[in-house]
């Protein structure tokens, strides 16, 4: 019987990440063609091509936007530039800094780059002045001036002998320096903008540059003279000669002249003759739409950099969505591609035979794909408008999505080549289509719910066409006006028998997939449904609601069964794992949590996202599961165990003995704010919680002492953390001296996170302190208008006993903490609207919600005040009772009118 019994999960750890890399900038390729160079605000990461993994992030100390770098030929030396108008020169392979200086430019540097001997650096500045360094002997050799404006373009001719210097600014002119005597000896005019790239001919003769004035220019370098103009027709941001010894005849290569590859706005390579001018190749790209080339719009695909790799023969660009595309030549066939920024992540599906691969919406209106091997992704374009929900027939090999433009598409992979094509679409529904369901036994139907409040039934074509063919189109058999709110989610029974829907009026439904009848309605939750989910084994359902709980349903009676709170915010998704005996769910705090069902208890807690968990997926086999959030990043976890849960144990344990300082190392060691802020919570409810909290964080090492200081900023932003934030800000502040605190790594960027939520803090905490005193100043008032009696509360002998029509004061002191508590529990709820709006304010919030706080605010009573006039007789002890109590709380508020608002 042991060993029938189904384990229960315990924990998960982070198997890999998808993060994002390049959010715009410059990239380079190194030398060995093995790694990708490219800039993401203060930092340089360092991408590996085969596996598609960060192997390296190099980071700027002072946090400031890298503004240029620049990767010796040899691949050893890595020099960044920054707006703090330093030089740095990297190990990169051990990301060590081993030189910084500062750089002779006024103004941030704009370019640079190595020359083929990788001694000489050439920079060039925004003050239109260049300069070169000799990067062995760690010295300035020149200083060029004569250029106007920016300087973004510098190139070392490839041939050192000539020891010439290519650069261009903002004057649209192209000058060649002589680096022997240091001046300009020849002004190439020809374009009338820009000029983005410029690309040598193998013998060094020729040069072509290419302009966003749509043309490209072929030079004659021995007489410095235009030889060819070519008109290309599109703004071009890169150019690549092609080498003359292969054979590119599927490229249109037929004679023996010099051909380059353009890429520009028009998102596809293009090969020209540059003696004919000649375009003799457009690149096709078979499943994308027609580009939108109308002026003024940059379409998200065009290409911002072309960069050559000649030992494996291909071609890499960046397109405008931060895409890196690499291409085998001469077939141009797509052989990589990576995401550099996925933006927000709203759902995310596993897919493939053996779960092998990841469909990913994110709010743009293209599908990703990624193979979780190598990271590579392919992008998949129909919809017009943000994709906002994927489902996954149970096989996995076709899934269903659905968007903002009112449709829905059907796609199927190819399990052996891994692509992906639409062969279905729909359309009917009058707003934003927001969940999607694929039947689970057989792929025989869809069921989409809407913002229009209603539910349609589809029936897939049969049969599906063929790869390469049009997509077919989907006709509703029934629709039903389901809520009387959006529809955020809706799921179909194991057995395709019933279909659930969850709303935002904060309803669950049950209905009967024959013929949409309604079987039953689901009401509990205070706010808006996100998300339902049927047990794969039982008869119940779970639903997560913006209230922030979990409840399980019975699926036969309509009562709720088990109720789950625990997150701090909106539930976004749930799912059921360990065959249904346990729940995961995840919310807009932030948090991944892992409950069982049985014991109601929430088994461990993950916090590796620092925005809301949109999505959130189980593997078909159970032990994989896969998480969105809104931070950009994707995290594949994997079943695990108790080697951190027993750490967890052990930190519960170190609480219990009140050892602080091991329980705080374990928090910071396991890399969670959450667990963290337990621990500093822990120390501030003890009798002398603030010296045990100097205490404790003074003991801290440095780096430990950095940690704190960045999980401060993150629990400043939440009202519910913020005075835990702000605690330990005042031990970090009062102990160590700024020049101290300004070695740490980020502090400046820290420092500028705090201020504003403090700011708005402290405006909130004046107000709550206003409103204290003021129920302060009208519960005096109340004591003396009753009668002349109550005036002399202190003459105990002088009291009249006989009955009067006064105000009765309870025998229990009023907690002034009650009233103020609720104001802040009413901005705390305020504050949770925000966290209720998905995928760019996509659902309304429900009014209701609004209307019933502000009611319970307005119609609350202070605790202790009786407004009631007592009809019976007052007894003299009574009165004297009362009376004391009522004078011991005036005297304590009196003494400390601080200490009337309760902030916890």
């Amino acid at each position: 019987m042991a060993g029938n019994t189904l384990p229960f999960k315990s924990n998960y750890a982070v198997s890999s990440k998808i993060e994002p890399f390049y959010k715009g900038g410059k990239v380079q390729i190194s030398h060995d063609e093995q790694y990708i160079f490219c800039t993401c605000g203060p930092r340089v990461n360092i991408l590996q091509i085969d596996t598609g993994k960060i192997i390296h992030s190099i980071e700027q100390d002072d946090q400031e936007d890298i503004t240029s770098f620049s990767l010796s030929p040899d691949d050893e030396i890595l020099v960044t530039a920054s707006r703090a108008l330093l030089l740095k020169q990297w190990d990169w392979k051990q990301e060590k800094c081993t030189r910084s200086w500062r750089a002779i430019h006024n103004v941030p540097v704009a370019s640079m780059t190595f020359d083929c001997t990788s001694t000489l650096l050439a920079t060039g500045g925004c003050d239109g002045t260049i300069k070169l360094w000799d990067v062995v002997k760690q010295y300035c050799t020149h200083n060029l001036k004569g250029s106007s404006g920016v300087v973004h373009l510098v190139e070392f001719h490839p041939d050192i002998s000539r020891l010439q210097l290519f650069s261009s600014s903002v004057d649209c002119g192209i000058r060649i320096w002589d680096l022997r005597t240091s001046k300009c000896i020849c002004v190439l005019e020809s374009h009338y903008s820009a000029v983005t790239s410029l690309a040598f001919s193998p013998d060094g003769q020729t040069l072509v540059s290419s302009g966003r004035d749509k043309i490209c220019s072929v030079w004659d370098l021995k007489k410095k003279a235009v030889k060819r103009t070519v008109p290309v027709y599109e703004a071009v941001e890169g150019v690549v000669v092609l080498p003359g010894k292969s054979d590119y005849s599927q490229m249109g290569v037929k004679g023996e002249g010099l051909h380059f590859v353009t890429a520009g706005s028009k998102g596809v390579l293009r090969v020209w003759d540059s003696s004919s001018a000649r375009c003799v190749f457009t690149q096709t790209l078979p499943d994308a739409p027609a580009l939108n080339t109308e002026e003024g719009d940059l379409d998200p695909r065009s290409l911002m950099h072309l960069l050559p790799m000649p030992q494996s023969n291909r071609l890499a660009t960046v397109t405008a969505e931060h895409n890196i595309l690499i291409y085998q030549m001469p077939a141009l066939t797509v052989q990589q591609q990576f995401v550099g920024y996925n933006d927000d992540i709203l759902d995310v599906k596993f897919l493939g035979k053996d779960d092998t691969h990841i469909v990913v919406s994110t709010n743009s209106s293209q599908l990703k794909v990624f193979e979780l091997a190598t990271n590579s992704c392919q992008i998949l374009y129909g919809h017009t408008d943000t994709i906002l929900s994927i489902d996954v027939f149970r096989k996995g090999s076709m899934f269903a999505s659905c968007a903002k433009d009112k449709s829905l598409r059907l796609w199927k992979m190819d399990l052996k080549s891994g692509h992906v094509h639409c062969v279905a679409q729909g359309s009917g529904h009058s707003n934003a289509v927001g969940s999607v369901a694929c039947s689970r036994l057989k792929k025989g139907f869809l069921v989409s719910g809407s913002q229009d409040c209603t539910i349609k039934l589809w029936d897939l074509p049969d049969p599906l066409p063929d790869v390469g063919c049009e997509p077919v189109l989907m006709t509703a058999r029934l629709t039903e006006r389901a809520h009387d709110k959006d529809v955020n989610s809706v799921t179909i029974s194991p057995n395709d028998k019933l279909l659930a829907s969850g709303s935002q009026d904060r309803t669950a439904k049950l209905w009967s997939l024959a013929d949409m009848s309604l079987l039953g309605v689901f009401r509990g939750h205070s706010r808006g449904v996100w998300c339902v989910q049927f047990s794969p084994v039982d008869q119940v359902l779970a639903t997560a609601s913006a209230d922030g709980s979990i409840k399980i349903w019975s699926i036969q009676e309509f009562s709720c069964l088990r109720t789950f709170d625990g997150h701090d915010a909106s539930v976004l998704k749930v799912i059921f794992v360990s065959r249904g005996t346990q729940l995961v769910s995840s919310g807009s705090d932030g948090l991944v949590k892992l409950w069982t069902i049985k014991t109601n208890e929430c088994v461990k807690t993950f916090d590796a996202h620092q925005d809301k968990v949109w999505a959130l997926h189980g593997s078909s086999k159970d032990d994989l599961m896969v998480t969105g959030s809104a931070d950009s990043t994707i995290t594949l976890w994997k079943e695990c165990e108790m080697k951190q849960s027993k750490l967890q144990q052990e930190l519960s344990n170190l609480l219990h003995e009140k050892k602080y300082l091991k329980a705080l190392g374990i928090a910071i060691s396991l890399d969670q704010p959450h667990t963290a802020l337990r621990v500093i919570r822990e120390i501030r409810q003890q009798e002398d919680g603030v010296q045990e909290l100097e205490k404790t964080l003074l003991k801290l090492r440095q780096d430990q002492k950095e940690s704190v200081l960045r999980f401060s900023v993150v629990w400043n932003t939440n009202s519910r953390s913020c005075l835990d934030a702000q605690a330990v800000l005042q031990v970090l502040l009062t102990h160590l001296s700024p020049e101290e605190i300004l070695q740490y790594q980020g502090t400046r960027t820290h420092l500028e996170g705090l201020i504003p939520y403090t700011e708005r803090h402290m405006q909130r905490i004046g107000r709550l302190l206003q409103a204290s005193m003021f129920l302060d100043y009208m519960w005096q008032k109340m004591r003396i208008t009753g009668g002349k009696d109550s005036v002399n509360l202190d003459d105990d002998e002088g009291m009249d006993t006989s009955p009067q029509s006064i105000f009765i004061v309870d025998k229990q002191p009023m907690d002034m903490a009650d009233i103020p508590g609720s104001l802040q529990q009413q901005e705390d709820e305020e504050e949770d609207l925000e966290d209720s709006e998905k995928r760019e304010e996509l659902l309304d919030e429900d009014e209701s919600v609004s209307t019933s706080k502000s009611a319970h605010v307005n119609g609350m009573k202070p605790n202790g005040v009786n407004s009631a006039v007592d009809e019976g007789q007052v007894s003299s002890e009574e009165s004297e009772d009362e009376d004391d109590v009522m004078e011991m709380t005036t005297k304590s508020t009196d003494s400390d009118p601080s200490k009337t608002a309760d902030i916890r």
